[in-house]
């Protein structure tokens, strides 16, 4: 299987494994996820009815009001938890995010890394939190 091994800055200690769900626009906190079933309710999303439960959500950053962290912690709550994140930049809104949840996170990949071209949904990623290393595998 083809691997690819990028690397950004570690944002949130911790080591994760899990199948990739890239939202290149992001998810509204607001009805984007559903603080209950952990499911992309946001209406004509790229992944919406996909489950954010221990998948690594691969965003540009947060989206909408400042409750963005406040929805993914009400669904963390109700055991819908991702097991990592990794954006493209970080915001006041996914850092606390990243924070509350305890999620390892990784963050700020160089100019030429754009993770939305080399991660795709249902990727295998393993991301270590530590030192920003992500390691993605090709789904077949």
């Amino acid at each position: 299987m083809d691997k690819i091994i990028i690397k950004g800055r570690p944002a949130f200690k911790g080591k994760a494994e899990g199948e990739a769900l890239v939202c290149p626009n992001s998810i509204q906190g607001w009805a984007g996820v559903s603080d209950t079933t952990g499911e992309i309710i946001e209406k004509g999303h790229v992944e919406e009815g996909k489950n954010i439960k221990d998948r690594i959500l691969v965003l540009p950053g947060s989206k909408g009001s400042n409750g963005w962290s406040g929805h993914f912690h009400s669904a963390s709550v109700s055991g819908f938890t991702p097991a990592g994140w990794i954006f493209s930049q970080i915001d006041s809104r996914s850092g606390v995010a990243a924070a509350v949840l305890e999620i390892p996170t990784i963050v700020d990949f160089s100019n030429d890394i754009n993770i939305f071209e080399i991660i795709e949904s249902g990727d295998w990623i393993e991301m270590d939190g530590d030192t920003g290393e992500v390691i993605i595998t090709k789904k077949i």
